[in-house]
């Protein structure tokens, strides 16, 4: 009986095998189930106006600005995520090598004498061979897509970091001014706290006041003076987490700081909820995430089913290198295999474990989206609410101002006792103290609101919006 040839006999078990193709990538995925609101629960009606790609300079100060951009070029932390991005990038290439022939060259020579023989025999051979595995199923291409999701990943979490730097140093830099601010109002209370003194001190000289009056008041001004070593301290641990931040021994970041009240308060404001989740840089890293995930589910689904390769190899051999590329001494062979696993017990468990990475990164993609929402809410309120807060504490400084001007007035003429100007200037003193934490509330909370709609990094000329796989494409030519 006359036998099949190989390739039909290929051919049969392929037709065989044609209706399982499907099952690669036929899966049923769950939904991604994220419930965008069309408005904020505190929205004012306000024009949507977003975050400027150095969104840092609207806050008017040039030092705050050279910071974040050395930041930007110096930070550790910024490094390391980009040498992520390129360990990504080396992935793509790497498992994108499996949809292209596997060439390789090979020349041999060879010498051999027998024992008991004078004669030496030689040989020479050079070749060339390849092999392919054919992507019927789409298993390599998942792998590929699945490390090109990755890849945008990688570029989204860069993001994620460098946005979380520029804000860290924008908050402690602030930190740093009302601590400066502190320490000002300090002295300037020990200066205060020193004048009633002296006056108390005079009127016990002349006996209108007793040495109960004298020794309450010097302990007001014995804990004014305790203050400023903490609040120095402060200052110099800001000044050490902002050159940490900027990736420089503290001994060579100068700070000069300055007041809050001389900064501006930039204009944003947030537009629907929805446009906040293709500007925000960790929800786009869960997105991708997802589609890194769901790809790899799809080749874990395809390792089900039959892996057909191609082999050819053909190249020259010889007893003599005159000889070598003849025509008689050429040789080549092909080849096809069909390869169906049988029993693999690891094959249930690795698609078993590919679905349970993809939900639990849908969850994370769940969270991501709803962190977002939270994050700007809390931040349209806190900004809302501390600048109210701001200008009624402002007020009451003044009241306090007036209330201890009076006191001290009065004190030198005798109107009055030591225990009101006592209650008088501690007013004075929280009030100004508290100021300045409203006003450093604030700013941050100012911050915040930035960095909850993801800071400026849809204006920076990076990709927003869209399919990560689209994206993903485009960073698989890029790595090519």
């Amino acid at each position: 009986m006359r036998s099949i040839p190989t390739v039909t006999k290929l051919a049969a078990a392929l037709g065989a095998t044609l209706a399982l193709s499907g099952c690669a990538d036929g899966w049923s995925r769950p939904a991604l189930g994220i419930d965008s609101p069309a408005r904020w629960k505190d929205d004012r009606g306000a024009q949507a106006v977003w975050p400027a790609a150095d969104w840092w300079r609207g806050f008017g100060s040039s030092e705050l600005t050279a910071l974040i951009q050395t930041a930007e070029r110096e930070n550790q932390d910024i490094d390391a995520a980009k040498a992520r991005i390129e360990q990504a990038d080396a992935q793509v290439r790497i498992n994108g090598a499996s949809l292209i022939p596997f060439l390789q060259g090979t020349g041999d020579t060879q010498l051999q004498k027998s024992a008991g023989q004078s004669r030496v025999v030689g040989g020479l051979q050079t070749a060339a061979s390849a092999s392919y595995e054919i992507d019927f199923w789409g298993r390599n291409r998942a792998t590929v897509r699945s490390a090109q999701a990755s890849a945008v990943s990688a570029r989204f979490a860069e993001e994620v970091v460098a946005l979380g730097v520029v804000t860290s140093v924008a908050n402690t830099y602030f930190a740093l001014m009302a601590a400066q601010e502190r320490l000002a109002i300090a002295h300037s209370n020990v200066r205060s706290a020193q004048t009633i003194f002296d006056a108390i001190q005079a009127r016990l000289d002349v006996g209108t006041a007793n040495a109960l009056d004298r020794a309450q008041q010097r302990s007001v001004l014995d804990q004014q003076k305790a203050t400023i070593p903490e609040i120095e301290q402060e200052i110099r641990t800001n000044e050490t987490a902002i050159a940490l931040l900027l990736g420089r021994p503290p001994v060579r970041v100068d700070v000069k700081g300055g007041r809050l009240a001389s900064l501006r308060t930039p204009k944003v404001a947030p537009g629907i909820p929805a446009a906040v989740l293709a500007r925000r840089p960790d929800v786009r890293e869960a997105e991708a995430n997802l589609a890194a995930t769901d790809n790899d589910v799809t080749s874990a689904r395809a390792a089900f089913l039959p892996a057909i390769n191609l082999t050819a190899q053909g190249g020259f051999e010889s007893v003599a290198l005159r000889s070598l590329f003849g025509s008689q001494s050429t040789f080549y062979s092909l080849g096809a295999g069909l390869t169906q696993p049988l029993l693999d017990a690891s094959l249930p468990g690795n698609l078993d474990l590919a679905t349970g990475r993809y939900r639990e990164n849908l969850l994370a993609y769940r969270k991501a989206a709803v962190q977002s929402f939270v994050d700007v809410e809390n931040a349209l309120i806190a900004v809302r609410k501390t600048a109210e807060q701001e200008r009624l504490q402002q007020a009451a400084v003044k009241s306090a101002r007036e209330a201890y001007d009076i006191a001290q007035a009065q004190l030198r003429e005798g109107a009055v006792d030591v225990t009101t100007v006592l209650a008088v200037q501690q007013t004075l003193f929280s009030a100004q103290d508290q100021l300045v934490a409203v006003r450093l509330a604030r700013f941050q909370a100012s911050v915040s609101l930035f960095e909850a709609l993801g800071g400026g990094w849809a204006a920076s000329g990076k990709p927003a919006g869209g399919d990560p796989l689209v994206l993903a494409k485009s960073v698989g030519d890029a790595a090519k």
